[in-house]
């Protein structure tokens, strides 16, 4: 899977899977779950760093703010339900309009990294997070990166599922805590 994965984003061309097996497609879901976790999670960890590290104010992120206007089970909604419908049919669906053009990894690319630059809307906008936005949105384009590699090979809902379960298990932590009201930090 991984040669797959890797050659597909080296080269992306639209090439649906003809193994429709149930079995083979979760084991590939879950691979590509793992994988898009496993690199959030470090760069995370990374861009978390930085303001202490580089001596700058990245400013509040929107996770934080949208506790303060909305109950945890809204935020639950709107990240696992909402967000993945409308993102996924405005950066994933489109692809099949280009699947026979010669141009399609062009597409494919301008539709992921529009997907991870979209997100920079998360951070306070100004000139330190605009220059640093390349780092601050490469767990989406990474994400999203895999995103479009299920979406081509198996489709959109299964886009639209690795999106929700990939949001779920990021921000289901985070809702718990808040419904506990325990602090986060």
């Amino acid at each position: 899977m991984r040669k797959d994965l890797w050659k597909f984003l080296k080269h992306p061309i639209y090439q649906e899977d003809e193994n429709t097996d149930l079995k083979y497609r979760l084991g590939i879901f879950a691979k590509l779950l793992g994988f898009s976790l496993l690199i959030s999670i470090v760069l995370g960890i990374l861009i978390n760093a930085l303001p202490e590290l580089l001596g700058i104010d990245l400013g509040d992120h929107a996770m934080e703010l949208i506790f303060e206007d909305y109950s945890p089970i809204f935020v639950l909604f709107a990240a696992v339900i909402l967000a993945p419908v409308l993102e996924e049919t405005i950066f994933r669906a489109p692809m099949v309009l280009f699947k026979k053009s010669s141009w399609f990894f062009i597409f494919f690319y301008v539709f992921t990294l529009a997907f991870g630059f979209y997100h920079i809307t998360n951070f306070e906008i100004n000139t330190t997070v605009l220059l640093l936005s390349p780092l601050l949105v490469a767990p989406q384009i990474s994400i999203g990166a895999f995103l479009g590699f299920i979406r081509v090979r198996f489709g959109f809902v299964w886009a639209l599922l690795l999106h929700a379960t990939y949001n779920f298990i990021l921000i289901g932590p985070i809702i718990l805590l808040k419904l506990l009201d325990i602090p986060l930090e």
